[in-house]
């Protein structure tokens, strides 16, 4: 049976380079594993890698969450997919597909694993990594323009936003984000912007004395009783009541 090549790149971490399987003892104890995969253009994330799992990769690593924590200052709190973006590609390539022989290749692999991982912990932590897990029918530019709608969302929701207005300013046609929004974030665009406005307007009536009514048309709502149906059906009560209720507590 074929197996990956191990390259030993300290204590705390091991690459696995090519096709085969991935030898399941020897490993450092209490790590985390990444896996490349260049036909898919993906990344995947592991707590606790299975050498099942990593064999599926063209090149996978399995590093100490502690070596993690301590050099990056985090680590990611579940499993992720992640599309692989054009950089980190380039990266893996020339890790796997390393000309070199014998000891030279060994060391460039090394060498690349590290400058591999170190890119691919600042890319999770800038959040610049596209989520693909829940979007693999989704090309990476289609997840990004998905991910600007949401941001797009989260800044601008007291705007009077609309489906094609979203779709135009995010280069994305409106099915496509429909459906991609939902897998990406289990939310349909209106419950993400009435959630954003909702959560805006709760803000104001505790920290600020403006009429109702104000704080209604400044979270995008063209009327006052619009707005009050809203906002019951989120929190239970109507905007008076839950700014007394605070105001009381």
């Amino acid at each position: 049976m074929m197996v990956k090549h191990r390259i030993h790149v300290s204590h705390e971490m091991q690459t696995f380079v090519g096709a085969g399987s991935v030898p399941a003892s020897g490993w450092p104890a209490g790590v985390v594993g990444l896996g490349f995969h260049l036909d898919a253009a993906t990344i995947d994330f592991y707590l606790a890698p299975t050498a099942t799992a990593l064999a599926a990769a063209d090149m996978a690593f399995v590093v100490t969450a502690a070596a993690c924590r301590r050099i990056f200052g985090f680590l990611p709190e579940q499993d992720a997919r992640w599309h692989l973006p054009r950089a980190l590609r380039m990266l893996v390539v020339s890790i796997v597909g390393c000309q070199l022989q014998g000891e030279a290749c060994d060391t460039l692999r090394l060498a690349k694993s590290i400058e591999t991982l170190c890119a691919t912990f600042a890319m999770i932590g800038d959040d610049a990594l596209i989520p693909a897990d829940s979007a693999c029918d989704l090309t990476e530019i289609d997840a990004r323009r998905i991910v600007a709608a949401r941001r797009l969302i989260d800044e601008r929701w007291h705007e009077k936003l609309t489906l094609d207005a979203i779709s135009r300013a995010c280069g994305i046609n409106r099915a496509k984000l429909t459906r991609g929004f939902r897998a990406m974030f289990d939310i349909t665009v209106a419950d993400a912007i009435a959630e954003r406005r909702l959560g805006g307007a709760g803000e104001l009536l505790r920290s600020t004395d403006l009429p109702i009514s104000s704080i209604g048309y400044r979270c995008g709502y063209l009327n006052n009783a619009s707005f009050t149906r809203a906002f019951s059906r989120r929190y239970g009560v109507a905007p008076t009541l839950y700014r007394a209720h605070r105001c009381a507590a």
